[in-house]
């Protein structure tokens, strides 16, 4: 997994491949919070700090999921239209489709159950459509029911060879306490690098997961690597920043919160409580 790696971490701040997985990417930011601009990071960054509150869990170590290497490059599918037709027939298969474009607007409503619903009709018929199982595991997701999620979305890595969602995949297994699986993912997510958004993304899931474990300086060190403060910051970065921040002050290295927290009130004064906390820090 280690290979050419380090390389690519260390230009993922400053490479991001604009356009590659886009769509698939933008709807895994929105499954993990659905809002915009300034509500989305603030729903974000204060997530981030209830799910921190849970460190110090202790629990029976879970086997592994038993999966398939991914292949060098994801593989290109036919469009979903498409590949309903082919499963389904002219007819049903352009039903299909059309009943998935509603279950994609159920889906952007928070109407999370009734697109589950929609697209558990179709999947049925077709299982091999990727963007009927993302959709579904996103749902799923979104219902908070991970065990669904985590199996739906398997099934995406492996239709697709992608890791377009696996910080999503890394949250449910997370949520599960299911630690190795956490950091399995991870590991391909950083060995694929898709762009820099979606690693960090990753990174942040990865760290969480050691700060429930109360592995403090190792969630730190893995925000760490790799950081260098952005000229012109984007929400990828407010959100690494805030986690970091956060950590920091728990962790007791005061100085280093009080700097990221005033760095982050002059970026992003709405995020969260970024105010409060840089005064206190004072």
């Amino acid at each position: 997994m280690a290979r050419r790696a380090a390389g690519r971490l260390e230009r993922e701040e400053s490479e991001d491949q604009a356009g590659r997985n886009e769509r698939t990417a933008e709807r895994s930011t929105r499954a993990r919070s659905p809002e915009t601009g300034d509500d989305r990071l603030r729903r974000e960054a204060q997530a981030a700090v209830e799910r921190a509150g849970t460190t110090g869990r202790r629990s029976r170590a879970k086997p592994p999921v038993e999966r398939p290497p991914l292949s060098e490059a994801p593989a290109r599918l036919p469009e979903p239209a498409a590949m309903l037709v082919r499963a389904l027939g002219e007819r049903a298969g352009r039903r299909a489709a059309t009943r998935l474009d509603e279950a994609a607007r159920e889906f952007d409503r928070e109407n999370f159950d009734e697109a589950r619903r929609i697209l558990a009709s179709i999947d049925q018929r077709a299982p091999d459509v990727a963007e009927v199982v993302e959709l579904m595991g996103l749902s799923q997701y979104r219902l908070g029911r991970w065990h669904a999620a985590a199996k739906t979305l398997e099934r995406f890595r492996s239709l697709t060879g992608g890791t377009e969602q696996h910080p999503v995949l890394a949250d449910c297994y997370r949520a599960q306490e299911r630690w190795t699986d956490v950091e399995a993912l991870w590991e391909e997510l950083r060995e694929r690098s898709p762009s820099a958004a979606l690693v960090t993304e990753g990174r942040l899931v990865a760290a969480g997961a050691l700060a429930d474990q109360n592995r403090i300086a190792e969630a730190v060190h893995l925000l760490e690597r790799g950081w260098v403060v952005p000229k012109r910051p984007r929400p990828h970065h407010l959100r690494r920043a805030y986690s970091l921040a956060d950590l920091y002050e728990r962790s007791g290295a005061t100085p280093r919160a009080r700097e990221l927290f005033d760095w982050l009130r002059r970026h992003a004064p709405d995020l969260a409580d970024v105010v409060q906390r840089a005064e206190a820090l004072g």
